[in-house]
């Protein structure tokens, strides 16, 4: 019977060896960095704004004015919110605007109606282009802080403060719903959009005011270019072109176009404004069928 046997002075040799030569490499291979994360190389596409089709005035049977609010803390909101912090190659919807703004990809426009004589009525014709400065200085508010001068003393200065992404948690939009007869059906198109700020500097911050506004149309190329999260498949990233154009966002009617131009929470309390949303939606949905009476 033939026995396998190792000398001790070869298995001793043999363990030396391991430790010499097979440890070092076990470690280099667990300290290289990974270059792919994941099961293959995504591929960055550029992509293009979803195309309209093109729409004659003789067409649009009907139309509304419709203005939105999108609480980006909704659960169906989220991707808009996260990540606050820039990771790989998602970004959040606010700091997209906003660095877009300061690199000079997208015009932004004022809020405030130069026109009313320093009455501060708010505007949303997109009729005053902003520098860069004066963008950053919408999302900026005075605050006054207690400091120490040179002799130790406290004395009270004004400072510039800016409002941090992880406030912005809201944002308008202006859209059109109208209805074209040449294809039969309802379609919504938005126009503008404004993200919504604490109003710091009146110390109410649960008042929402727009700090500027966005053409949507002059904005899409930028929008069409930067991926977001889809929470239903990670191989199926949707940009964010491609979630305002197939509306995959909860959002709450603010008003619609009315006679008195007036918005529902300007005339009703909170919960009546809620209600009458709900109404409104339900009024633009009918809508559509009465045509067809026709």
């Amino acid at each position: 019977m033939l026995i396998n046997y190792i000398h001790p002075v070869y298995s001793g040799i043999m363990i030396a060896l391991f430790w010499i030569v097979g440890i070092p490499y076990v470690i280099s291979q667990t300290l290289e960095p990974i270059t792919i994360a994941s099961l293959y190389s995504k591929q960055y596409v550029d992509k293009k704004p979803i195309p309209y089709v093109e729409i004659r005035e003789a067409n649009v049977m009907w139309l509304k004015r419709v203005w939105r609010d999108v609480d980006m803390r909704q659960k169906q909101n989220l991707p808009f919110y996260f990540p606050i912090v820039k990771k790989e190659y998602r970004v959040s919807f606010a700091q997209l605007l906003i660095e877009s703004v300061q690199n000079k990809f997208i015009i932004a426009y004022s809020a405030i109606d130069s026109s009313s004589n320093g009455s501060g009525d708010w505007d949303d014709t997109f009729q005053l282009p902003l520098n860069v400065k004066e963008a950053k200085r919408a999302l900026s508010y005075k605050e006054n802080v207690i400091v120490e001068d040179d002799f130790g003393d406290e004395v009270v200065v004004e400072q510039i403060m800016t409002i941090s992404l992880d406030e912005i948690t809201s944002f308008r939009i202006k859209e059109e719903v109208f209805f074209d007869k040449e294809r039969s059906i309802m379609e919504t198109r938005i126009l503008g959009i404004a993200l919504l700020i604490p109003d710091k500097a009146s110390g109410r911050e649960d008042i929402k005011k727009e700090a500027f506004w966005i053409y949507f149309p002059q904005a899409r190329n930028v929008l069409a270019r930067m991926l977001s999260y889809n929470t239903f498949n990670d191989a199926n990233v949707l940009t964010y072109d491609e979630i305002f154009v197939k509306r995959k966002f909860s959002s709450r009617i603010t008003k619609i176009s009315n006679v008195y131009d007036r918005s529902l929470d300007s005339y009703l309390a909170p919960m009546d404004a809620l209600i009458m949303a709900e109404k409104l939606e339900q009024e633009i949905f009918q809508s559509e069928n009465d045509l067809w009476s026709f």
